[in-house]
Formats: structure tokens, sequence, C-alpha cells
């Protein structure tokens, strides 16, 4: 593989080359990662733990926790490493081993974010049928549906790239190895690997998209029916939050993977990288999980604090 590639190490740009800046990207990054993965890590100890929350929502929640620390863990380790270290180097093997979890725990998260909105459809529009049509055999085919598809469109990519030469450039103007930036650093003819970027990815961003959308549009029209003013500001505030993180994140995927290339600047990638990759994944754990009555009294149980169950 060395032979053909001609290069046995990358080099990482980063988000900038100064030394001060450095300093400063690395504490902030170091605190969103640090926040992000205790947020992660307690939200799934806590459903694991309480049998109260043993129902296909916090099921869902605590896979979409786990997906996002993997996530974050794929990329913002080597990041915080190279900045501490004052290098940028990556191995070509270790490179091609970050793009392939980047693509399968990113496309896993994409589609379980489509199946938390089917889930809460049922739960919604068909309440009375919900604990039939959300059975424990439905729920983890839902779940295996995004690990499978995921690991074997990523699986695809890593081979295609394997397949791609790499002569004299070796430096990735971003701060992990995205497939994008390896294609355009190839010395080979990297069309194939361009087309199936679109084929593979277009239709999964395509289909979770709608599947959210066609899931949500009969909720709001529920919601509407509810007589309590405050039911329906409870209901709406916890669904504009879900849509909210989901427009961030499939809308800074979409700016990034399928935009003409003409309208790219290696700046403006990296900064909607980071919001999907990194601050995302942050928030979820606050946005879905401790604005939840149920999951707070479970951390409360799990961590013995009562400001958990205050407010």
């Amino acid at each position: 593989m060395g032979n053909q590639t001609g290069i046995l190490d990358f080099l990482l740009l980063g988000l900038s080359d100064q030394p001060g800046q450095q300093q400063l990207l690395f504490r902030l990054f170091l605190g969103m990662y640090f926040i992000g993965t205790l947020g992660n890590l307690l939200t799934i100890l806590a459903i694991c733990f309480d049998s109260h929350l043993y129902t296909p929502m916090y099921f869902f929640l605590a896979n979409l926790s786990f997906l996002d620390l993997c996530f974050t863990s794929t990329t913002v380790p080597k990041m915080l490493i190279n900045y501490l270290l004052g290098s940028n180097a990556i191995s070509y093997a270790e490179c091609l081993a970050q793009m392939y979890f980047y693509i399968a725990f990113g496309t896993s998260d994409s589609i379980l974010l489509s199946a938390m909105a089917y889930d809460r459809y049922q739960a919604v529009c068909h309440p009375l049928r919900y604990g039939t049509i959300m059975t424990s055999r439905h729920c983890a085919l839902l779940m295996a549906v995004p690990w499978v598809s995921a690991h074997l469109i990523s699986m695809v990519h890593a081979i295609l790239i394997a397949q791609l030469s790499f002569c004299t450039n070796n430096k990735i103007p971003h701060f992990f190895c995205d497939i994008n930036a390896l294609i355009k650093l190839s010395c080979s003819d990297a069309h194939v690997n361009e087309m199936f970027v679109l084929l593979l990815g277009g239709p999964v961003i395509l289909i979770c998209f709608i599947c959210i959308v066609v899931s949500y549009t009969p909720i709001v029209f529920a919601v509407c029916k509810i007589p309590s003013a405050h039911g329906k500001w409870k209901a709406f505030s916890t669904c504009g939050s879900h849509l909210s993180v989901v427009s961030l994140f499939y809308g800074t995927i979409i700016g990034v993977y399928f935009n003409p290339s003409s309208t790219h600047t290696a700046q403006k990638d990296m900064i909607a990288t980071v919001m999907y990759t990194v601050v995302t994944p942050t928030l979820n754990p606050f946005i879905y999980s401790l604005r939840n009555k149920n999951l707070k009294r479970a951390l409360e149980k799990l961590l013995g604090l009562q400001c958990f169950s205050k407010g």
C-alpha cells in the first residue's frame, strides 16, 4: 500500500497554524469534548441502571449518546494530541481508519435521528397502539439498520480511497482525514470516488430528511389539537429543540458534501464540520436528555444528587 500511495504520512493542517490560536482552540475543544463525553456517558448509565427507562424512546437516546461519543472520539482526541505535542502528522493507515469510522458513526447518527422521529410519531399519533408497534424486536431492527448500512457505506469509501495514489502533496487542509480532502489530494483519477460520495451519501441524507419531515408533519397537526396552551407549548418546545439539532446536523452536512466544489473553501468547510462533529454531539445530551424529568430522576438516583430533581 505504501508503494502505491508514495506517501506514508499526511499532515493535518488543522483549524489554525498560529501558536496562540492553537492554545485557545486546544482549551475550547478539550472543554467541549469533556462536557460532551461526560453528558453522553451519564445519559447512557442513567438509562441502563434505571428499569423505568426501559422504553423505546430511552433506548434510542442511549444509542444516540453512544454514537455521539464515538463520533467525537474519532476526530477530537487526535486533534487535541496534535495541538498538545505540536505535531500534525498522521499515518496513512491511521488516516484511512479515521475516515472509515468518521463516515460510519456520522451516517449511523444521521439514520438514527430519523428513527427517533419515527418513534415520536408513533408515540404522539398512535399512543394506544404504541406498545404493540414499537416492540423490542422492532426497536432492535431500527437500530441495526443504521449500524449495518453505515458500515457498508463506509467500507465502500475506504476501499475506493485505498485505490487512489498520493504523490507529493500530503497536506490535508482539515483537522481530520475528511474524504473530500483526500480525494482532492490524490494525483490519480478520482471521478469514481466523487461519484460514490454523491451516490451513497445523497440518498441516505435525502431519505432520512424525508422520513423526519413525514414523521413530524402529523405530529404538528396532533399537537395543534391539544386543548391546553401549556401542553401545546411544551410539545412544540420539545419538537423545536429536536428539529433545531436536526437542521444543524443535516444543514451543515449538505453544505459541506452536496454543494458544487467551486463554492467550497477550506475554512468554511471546517467551520461547518465543527458544528456537526463537535458542537451538536456536545449539545445533544442537554437537548434530548437532561431536559427530560424522568431522566433527571434517573441521574439523581445514579449520582445521589438532589439538584437534578429541582427546577
